[in-house]
This record gives C-alpha cells, sequence and structure tokens, in this order.
C-alpha cells in the first residue's frame, strides 16, 4: 500500500511541476517583449505578460508544438502606430509573420526580416509603409506567400523576386509602384505565382516573356501598360483569371485563342479591337467584362455569352447582338 501510495505521490509531484514548467523559450519570449515595448505596451498585445508563458497563454503568436520556438507573429487589426522593429529578425525561428490593417504602421520593410530564413509566409499589407520593395526578399527562399499590398511602396519592382523558386502569389497591388514589370517574371524559377499588380502606376509594354508562364491568375488592372497584352491567353495555358482594366492594351481580339478554363476576364477600358471570337461560347465563364473598348460584329450566340448583362459589352465602336441591340 505504502509504495502505491509514494508511486501516486511521485507522479503527482512530476506533474505539477510538468505543469508549472514554462513552455516558452527565454530568448523568444525576450524578444517579444522588446517588440511590445516597442510599441509602448498597447492593448492590441495586453495579453503578453512576463509571468505568462507565451506559448499558451499569449494572443498572436504561436509556437512549435515540439521545439516550443516562436513559429508564427500575426499582428492584426488594431491599433499600433511607429515602425516594425528590427527585433522582429530576432525570432529565428518564425515561419509566418504579419502585419496587417493596423492604423499607423510606417517607414519601410525592415531590413532584419531577410535574417529569416524560415519564414514562409510575410504579409505586411494594409499599412503606411513607404519605401521601395527591398531587393533582400528575394533571399527568402522558403516564401510561399508574399504580400505587400494596399501601402505606399514607390519606386521598380524588383526583378530579383522571379528567384524566389516556391512563391504561390505575389501581392503588389494598390501600392505607387512606377516602371516596366520586370522581363524576370516571364522566368519564374519555381512555381508559378498568382501576380497582382494592380492599382499602381506601371508604364510600358508587358514583356514577351511573360506568355512563356502560366499563370493562374494575374491582375494588371489599374496601370499605364501599352500594347499587347495576348501573350497571356492560349490554348494549352491553364489559367483561370485575367484582370487588365483600365490601361492603355491595344491588341486584336479576333486573334486570341483563350484558355479552356478560363473562368474570369477584365479586359475593360483599354483600346482593344477585332472581334469577340466564338470560341469564347466555350469557356465556364463566371464573369466577363470588354465594355469600353473599340470591338466591333456580332456577339457570339452561346454559352454563357448572353448571361451577362449588356454593362459587359456597351461601350465599344460597333458590337451588336445579344444582349446589346440588334445588328444591322
Amino acid at each position: 500500500m505504502n509504495t502505491l501510495f509514494l508511486s501516486l505521490l511521485i507522479a503527482s509531484t512530476l506533474l505539477s511541476l510538468s505543469l508549472s514548467k514554462e513552455l516558452c523559450n527565454p530568448q523568444d519570449k525576450q524578444v517579444l517583449l522588446q517588440i511590445k515595448k516597442h510599441f509602448g505596451d498597447p492593448y492590441l498585445l495586453a495579453s503578453w505578460k512576463s509571468d505568462t508563458d507565451c506559448c499558451t497563454d499569449w494572443y498572436q503568436v504561436e509556437c512549435d508544438s515540439t521545439t516550443n520556438r516562436i513559429i508564427s507573429l500575426t499582428v492584426f487589426a488594431g491599433n499600433l502606430s511607429g515602425q516594425i522593429p528590427a527585433a522582429v529578425g530576432d525570432l529565428p525561428y518564425l515561419q509566418n509573420l504579419v502585419f496587417r490593417k493596423l492604423t499607423d504602421i510606417t517607414g519601410p520593410v525592415q531590413p532584419a526580416i531577410a535574417k529569416l530564413v524560415h519564414l514562409t509566409s510575410l504579409r505586411l499589407d494594409w499599412l503606411n509603409l513607404t519605401g521601395t520593395v527591398p531587393d533582400f526578399l528575394s533571399q527568402l527562399k522558403n516564401l510561399t506567400f508574399l504580400d505587400l499590398s494596399f501601402n505606399g511602396f514607390s519606386g521598380s519592382i524588383p526583378s530579383s523576386l522571379a528567384l524566389l523558386p516556391n512563391l504561390g502569389a505575389l501581392h503588389l497591388d494598390r501600392n505607387k509602384l512606377t516602371g516596366s514589370i520586370p522581363e524576370s517574371f516571364g522566368t519564374f524559377k519555381g512555381s508559378v505565382p498568382d501576380l497582382y499588380l494592380s492599382h499602381n502606376q506601371l508604364t510600358g509594354e508587358i514583356p514577351a516573356s511573360l506568355g512563356n508562364m502560366d499563370f493562374s491568375v494575374i491582375d494588371l488592372s489599374r496601370n499605364k501598360l501599352v500594347g499587347d497584352a495576348s501573350m497571356l491567353f492560349g490554348l494549352n495555358k491553364t489559367t483561370n483569371n485575367v484582370y487588365l482594366s483600365r490601361n492603355l492594351f491595344e491588341f486584336n481580339l479576333s486573334n486570341v485563342v483563350f484558355p479552356s478554363t478560363m473562368e474570369n476576364l477584365d479586359i475593360s477600358h483599354n483600346k482593344i479591337f477585332g472581334s469577340i471570337p466564338p470560341q469564347m461560347t466555350q469557356l465556364p465563364l463566371q464573369s466577363l467584362d470588354v465594355s469600353y473598348n473599340r470591338l466591333c460584329g456580332q456577339i457570339p450566340v452561346g454559352g454563357k455569352l448572353q448571361s451577362f448583362d449588356n454593362s459587359s459589352y456597351f461601350h465599344n465602336r460597333c458590337l451588336c447582338g445579344a444582349p446589346l441591340g440588334n445588328c444591322k
């Protein structure tokens, strides 16, 4: 009986010791408390207390289930002002870093982020960041997702971003970027990312090299791009979504052959001429906008083309047929 009692006592002591032992790595905890102090102990980070366990009690962070090192820092939706501190670069096992939809985060992309070699996802969006999109991001070879949208970045897009071998999505939309689309974006080294470059001030022609890529999604809308965009299409591609509206593109739509997978197409507000190819009746279109161009001829009958209202087609040179008026 005494042996059983002693065994139970030892077991319960070990259990209480294991429960009281903090999981949080002390270096990681120190870095996080520095980050909190840098932002002036904001309410958003109120759960970050020095006497609690960052792995079990703190919001916005996640620890690895085996090593208990911090692998995710997600600071989202709240009042926070200042620059992203260099201390973020001192969380060496970070895989996911998010600062988004915060009231007044300013300054450049923090250079110390270049030290985070395990990063797979970097989201610094809906902030007030400025400066250029930094070249050093191309060193983060494990990145699968990069989002710098809804900021005030200026200057040109670094061509080195095409060297990221695992990139699945690149969001640089809604900034003040200038210059042309890098030629290197026709030579992404690994997977071809979904490419979002809309709402900038990009100029020039689309590099012909982009015709070599099979983008699932490409959004170049609301820039000042000119010339031909037909190389983005092709029967051998698996493209789903192409958004080219509000540019100065000028090419003959009659000659375009679309991927059979095309679901959403917006080429409105350009200088595109020719007619709508009959092949478009075979596409699984969910949305279509060819308005405000220089198209002519009868809208082909069939498929999804008559399911869209006249606003998808109006303000062209001489398009006719349902849903527009009859051809004369």
